[in-house]
């Protein structure tokens, strides 16, 4: 089973959606997000149900490992590459803004030394500093890609980056080599994982140090993703479902008519009809 929350209004209004990995369909909507919410799923469970749950996937949240270790202990958790990846960009995206935040800063430094100390010399000096925080702002895509994908303008702006900021670069090529590691075998990725853990934790960079201890409590989880083939990219198929769904309608106001709406469009759910056998024209499926 996958779980996740996605929004359906705008104010921080979410429903929990779990869905079954095998069929592909929506088993079971709630109001909310959180473990007093996801929690209600399992109390709805039989013990036997219970116990047929081998696999749940899902993003970091630890309301999803709570609720799994108390109601679910022999499934395996595994953490959605996809989300993993995104933490590691988010990462890398802060160092990017420090960086540029530091050269502005010395730009205006600049700037304000040649207004007011006639420090003409150092105009050749602020072009170049200039430059380089236009470089970095427009650099989020090109630090963001996989580098087979890169355009040439795309190559040239990471070029750069490599040549005048060790430290960006140095935060980029952690954030592959997470994203390579996630594509390996279980052993090779195991081995390598523990030396990326140690590469980051020793890197003198305080997002990439966060991101390393984040990775180090979610190792386990991460390995069986690897193992499994287990993500949640079929439960962010349905979110986007739900949206289409939501659009649809021109929006709900009331999330009970909301919840009804996606199991109908989601899941596999018969309507008797007049003059028509069970099952005939009544299912419908999470396109």
């Amino acid at each position: 089973m996958g779980v996740d929350e996605t929004s359906y209004r705008k104010g921080h209004k979410y429903i929990t959606v779990v869905v079954n990995h095998d069929t592909g369909e929506v088993v079971w909507v709630h109001d909310g997000h959180g473990k007093s919410v996801f929690e209600l799923f399992f109390k709805q469970l039989t013990p036997e149900q219970r116990a047929s749950i081998l696999f749940v996937s899902g993003d970091g949240a630890r309301w999803i490992d709570d609720c799994i270790a108390e109601y679910v202990p022999q499934a395996q958790r595994c953490v959605d590459p996809f989300h993993v990846v995104q933490w590691s960009m988010d990462s890398l995206d802060q160092v990017r803004r420090q960086i540029w935040r530091d050269i502005r800063k010395e730009n205006q430094k600049i700037s304000k030394e040649i207004r007011d100390e006639g420090k003409e010399h150092l105009k050749e000096t602020l072009k170049e500093g200039e430059s380089n925080a236009r470089a970095i702002k427009a650099s989020a895509y090109a630090l963001g890609k996989a580098p087979e994908h890169l355009t040439d303008l795309q190559q040239s702006r990471l070029e750069l980056i490599a040549a005048t900021q060790p430290v960006l670069y140095r935060a980029y090529r952690l954030k592959e080599e997470l994203r390579l590691i996630l594509k390996m075998p279980l052993e090779p990725a195991r081995d390598c994982l523990k030396k990326w853990y140690w590469r980051a934790s020793h890197s003198r960079i305080e997002a990439m140090k966060e991101l390393a201890r984040k990775i180090k409590r979610h190792t386990g989880n991460i390995l069986n993703t690897i193992e499994h083939g287990l993500s949640n990219a079929r439960i962010e198929a349905t979110n986007n479902t739900i949206k289409l769904c939501i659009r649809r309608a021109y929006g709900f106001r009331n999330v009970e008519n909301l919840i009804p709406f996606v199991m109908l469009v989601c899941s596999k759910v018969q309507i008797p009809l007049p003059n028509r056998p069970l099952g005939a024209g009544s299912t419908h499926k999470c396109a």
